[in-house]
């Protein structure tokens, strides 16, 4: 079994003045807009979500009230104003979308479609209109489809495999469109994340459900045999990759945020098993529409161009989210 995690070290990159985050009442734009205001940033935090609505919203925010340097507004990106909330920008930090691979089949496509590239298509066209200097635009490994196991390059043909990873992929294209404009001052980095972990997890992520079952005795469902690999890549980590895309001297890009190396689903509910010294009921049933079988990036743009490299193991980063779920009664709201 690994042996005990190390402490996780703290990155510190460059940060931008005056940044806007969209999606900050979500987990990776939550971690970001902290960080960010740690590093001397003014944050505008720009959410739908109404934190005395959504109690998922309101945990999220909690560690940014009252922090100096942080303007939160709620507004529905697809209708509102947007040329207020990016005034004076140095960066900004496009996370608002709808995540999940699943349930973007059937019905709930169309929402997909507003959130996820209708809204973008407005942040985009004020951020060009304001000359904003760099948008940064949240997209995922999932557009590269099912792959041969090997590491993930940029250049690699894209072969989304859900309605979701179609809708990342145009969110990023469309943004790298505008900005290959001749008249466009904003330019465009679009960042790949791999599968992304760590406190305040989404709670239909694996490693959240994994290590709940552990503490709650309740049986986890996998769809397929758990063979399944994935590149787990820890929020600190991808938090300073975003930074650092927020200000790095570079044109328009896209660049992969994962550690380059995967771990199968069995082999995370064996290390949930010995962290937490308690059994983890698994159930199996039927793979599922867009699931692939393996995630991993090449990460050798991000080390050229952002001078970023992953810091956090996953064990490491499994013990971090445990303690948090466990300080906070590992409540599922």
């Amino acid at each position: 079994m690994p042996e005990a995690p190390s402490p996780i070290p703290k990155a510190r990159p460059q940060a931008p003045r005056r940044a806007v985050v969209t999606g900050t009442a979500g987990f990776i734009g939550s971690h970001l807009a902290l960080a960010l205001l740690k590093r001397g940033s003014t944050v505008i935090g720009v959410d739908r979500r109404d934190a005395g609505a959504d109690p998922v919203a309101a945990e999220n925010l909690a560690v940014l009230r009252g922090q100096p340097g942080f303007v939160a507004i709620t507004a529905d990106l697809r209708t509102c104003a947007v040329e207020p909330l990016l005034l004076d920008a140095d960066a900004v930090f496009h996370l608002a979308g709808i995540p999940g691979v699943r349930p973007s089949w059937g019905p709930k496509f169309d929402d997909y479609v507003a959130c996820n590239i209708l809204a973008t298509q407005r942040i985009m066209e004020a951020a060009s209109r304001l000359r904003v200097p760099r948008l940064v635009v949240a997209s995922s490994s999932s557009v590269y489809g099912s792959t041969d196991g090997s590491p993930s390059k940029e250049s690699d043909h894209p072969r989304p495999a859900s309605p979701y990873a179609v809708t990342k992929l145009a969110e990023e294209q469309l943004c790298l469109a505008h900005a290959a404009r001749p008249d466009c001052a904003t330019s465009v980095v679009a960042l790949r994340y791999f599968t992304v972990f760590g406190p305040r997890q989404r709670q239909d992520m694996f490693i959240h459900r994994v290590l709940t079952a552990a503490l709650d005795g309740q049986a986890i469902r996998i769809f397929g045999d758990g063979s399944q690999r994935r590149d787990f890549t820890y929020i600190t980590d991808v938090v300073a990759a975003t930074i650092a895309a927020g200000t790095a001297s570079v044109g328009n890009s896209v660049i992969n945020v994962g550690g380059g190396n995967t771990t199968s689903l069995n082999e995370v509910i064996d290390l949930a098993r010995y962290l937490t010294g308690q059994p983890v009921p698994v159930e199996t049933t039927t793979t599922r529409n867009g699931d692939v079988p393996t995630t991993r990036a090449d990460s050798r743009t991000a080390r050229r161009l952002l001078r970023w490299r992953p810091r956090v193991d996953l064990a490491t980063g499994m013990t971090a989210q445990l303690d948090w779920l466990t300080s906070h009664q590992h409540v599922v709201v």
